[in-house]
This record gives structure tokens, C-alpha cells and sequence, in this order.
């Protein structure tokens, strides 16, 4: 029996599974309930034999907003909440990595923060040219702990990711397709789900050995990046989400006015 889920929904046609992030009210932010499901729908496909590649999109103007401030502050109050969103980040980052099936994103709005690390961890990024993206952790008091430190070092390279990681800058679809962020750009949001669909039907026509193997090949390389730095990202974003800046950032975000940062 199929899984349930509110925040995505899942459509599986002819050996491709499109799974698209469905709460544009909420513009398809990253509360702990997207979390949980985009890691078991993951997981799902992983295990579906018949399943030759993963289309993901999103409904709304906007692909993700990212993290949920309301998560956010809940969990700087208390340790168990800190606990529990680390442990959704590695069991997402760990589905991620391990996915046995190329998965194509399409990318028809802003994608920022932990929805920036989505798009980029994938394997095929189908862009608006003039989206934004990036990753905005620092800008909001956090280390970039949930995957931004593995993915973009690897897009990019070094001293790209460091550059953008360390400032929060967004980036146009345009100049991450330069920067190599992005792999396929369109030139406006309605072409984006056609042309990320195009491409997982190609993937699913080849023959599946093949494609899984050298999927296989690719993810060992993330992974073995991913036992260097992940860890040490994570914990580092659990000390700073007990901050008093993370708590500063987003008042001033809401209050639209500069902040004032402490250092604790």
C-alpha cells in the first residue's frame, strides 16, 4: 500500500516517479513534516526495482523558502527539538546519498536555503534563468550543517562555495548555470517541468544497469565527502541554533530592519 503524504504528492508513470513539494500556502518551506516525508518518499523509490529515475518539482512561485523559523525557534528553547531536526537532517542527507535512481529537479522559483541543498545534491538541475538560489544559513545565524558544505564544494568548487556559503548571496539561475549550480537552463518557469521530465524519460529509456551502476559510482564519491564533513557541519549548526543570534536574526528579518549580532 502506497504511503500517504500531505506535504508532496507522488505520481509514478511509466518507470519514473515525479514527486512534487505541495504546499505553495507555505511556500513549500522545510517544517519537520516535509522533511519527514521527502525521506520517505526517498527511500520508497529506492527500493522500487521498476523505478528508473525521480522527477522532482515543486508547486508555486517559489521551489522552497527553506527553513521554517518557527522550527527554527523552537528548537534554540529546547535541546530535544535541536536533537530531532539534526537527526531528520542526516536521515534526509543519508536517503539522498544513497538514492539508487538519477533524479532530475526542476527549479521554477526561488530555491533558498535547505531547498537550495535539494536542488543542488541532486543530479540533473532544470532551471528558470531568472530564479534566485541560495543558501542563506549564515544570514540566519546557522553554520550551513544540512548538506550545503558537502553539495556545493563539488558543484562549484572551493573557493565558489566558500565565497556564496559564507555570504548568504543569491545567485540567479542564470549565473549558477555559469557556475555549474545549475545543468539545464530554460527560459521561463513553465518550461521547467517539461524539460526536467524530457530528461528523466531519456534516463529511463537507457538500459538500467548501466545507469544505476554509474549512479552507484557517483553517490560513493559523495558519500565518502559526505563521512569527511557532514558530521562536523551538523553539529556545528546544533550549537548555533541554540544562539541568541539565530533569535536576533530572525526578529530582524521579520521587523525589516538591520541586526545587531552578539557572537553567542
Amino acid at each position: 500500500m502506497a504511503t500517504h503524504f500531505d506535504a508532496l504528492s507522488v505520481d509514478k508513470n511509466d518507470g519514473i516517479w515525479e514527486i512534487t513539494l505541495d504546499r505553495p500556502d507555505l511556500l513549500n518551506r522545510f517544517d519537520a513534516q516535509l522533511e519527514t516525508e521527502l525521506t520517505q518518499v526517498l527511500r520508497e523509490l529506492a527500493t522500487d526495482e521498476s523505478a528508473r529515475a525521480g522527477v522532482l518539482l515543486a508547486n508555486g512561485k517559489v521551489f522552497s523558502a527553506g527553513g521554517d523559523f518557527e522550527l527554527m525557534l523552537e528548537a534554540n528553547a529546547d535541546i530535544a527539538v535541536r536533537h530531532a531536526a539534526l537527526d531528520r537532517a542526516r536521515a534526509l542527507l543519508a536517503a539522498m546519498t544513497n538514492l539508487p535512481q538519477p533524479l532530475v529537479v526542476g527549479v521554477q522559483g526561488a530555491a533558498i536555503g535547505l531547498g537550495a541543498t535539494i536542488v543542488v545534491g541532486s543530479d540533473v538541475v532544470v532551471a528558470s534563468e531568472n530564479v534566485k538560489m541560495g543558501d542563506t544559513h549564515t544570514a540566519v545565524g546557522l553554520v550551513t550543517g544540512d548538506g550545503g558544505a558537502l553539495f556545493w564544494p563539488q558543484s562549484i568548487g572551493m573557493l565558489r562555495a566558500r565565497r556564496y556559503l559564507l555570504t548568504g548571496d543569491l545567485l540567479t539561475a542564470a549565473k549558477a548555470y555559469e557556475f555549474g549550480l545549475v545543468t539545464d537552463l530554460v527560459p521561463t518557469p513553465a518550461d521547467v517541468a517539461p524539460a526536467a521530465r524530457e530528461i528523466a524519460t531519456r534516463i529511463a529509456a537507457l538500459p538500467p544497469l548501466a545507469v544505476r551502476g554509474t549512479k552507484n559510482a557517483l553517490n560513493q564519491v559523495t558519500r565518502q565527502r559526505a563521512g569527511e564533513v557532514v558530521e562536523t557541519a551538523l553539529l556545528a549548526e546544533g550549537v548555533t541554533l541554540a544562539t541568541e543570534d539565530l533569535v536576533e536574526a530572525i526578529a530582524a528579518f521579520r521587523e525589516k530592519r538591520g541586526a545587531k549580532f552578539a557572537g553567542r
